[in-house]
């Protein structure tokens, strides 16, 4: 992964993130309301991710989703970084360093639209760009309330509904993308992988 170049793998992740959807006989544009429920429906899944960050490194690693509002992302070496959301606020713990972690309330992130208790993108001025290019839906979603927190732009397949990637643009316009490989389904994952304050005690923080 650290050979390929921004440009490469940003050209290659439609083909290699969709290929499985290419072939469906009825692909069509997913309505909100569809995505909305799909969203909703997912409760406790994990996933393998690659991600382009915005100086154009990549990083992989094991996504853990718990909704609402909880999410883990552990990355593989060389980063080996961590970051969750959990208790309403997201946490940045970098491994160079043994300073507390960067947090910020989960509010205030565009990831927040995922893992709201209910999601409903039919609200008003909620969804900026709802598009589908042949093989694939995509949902550029804001806080209508404070879109200076910047966007995500949902990728999904289907039906049946499934997402695939999202591109989250910070408020100071920098642009980090996630892809995903299938989201699994997980009967059980421990609290304690979503507790900001358990990990800062573990790291003696």
């Amino acid at each position: 992964m650290t050979r390929l170049t921004r440009r490469a793998l940003l050209a290659a992740l439609p083909a290699a993130a969709l290929a499985p959807a290419v072939f469906a006989q009825d692909q069509q544009k997913l309505p909100l309301a569809d995505i909305s429920s799909y969203l909703n429906g997912l409760q406790t899944v994990s996933t393998a991710f690659t991600q382009v960050n915005a100086d154009g490194t990549i990083s992989t690693g094991t996504l853990y989703i718990q909704r609402p509002g909880r999410a883990r992302f552990e990355y593989e070496p060389p980063n080996e970084a961590l970051v969750m959301a959990g208790g309403q606020q997201v946490a940045i713990f970098d491994d160079r360093s043994n300073s507390a972690p960067e947090q910020y309330p989960l509010s205030r992130t565009p990831l927040n639209l995922i893992l709201d208790r209910n999601v409903d993108l039919d609200r008003a001025n909620m969804v900026v760009g709802h598009d589908f290019d042949g093989t694939a839906t995509t949902v550029v979603a804001q806080d209508p309330a404070h879109p200076e927190y910047g966007t995500i732009a949902l990728r999904f397949t289907g039906p049946p509904v499934e997402l695939r990637q999202w591109v989250i643009t910070n408020g100071d316009g920098t642009e980090t993308t996630v892809v995903l490989d299938r989201l699994v389904p997980r009967d059980n994952i421990p609290a304690i992988l979503f507790s900001i304050p358990q990990e800062m005690a573990q790291r003696g923080q």
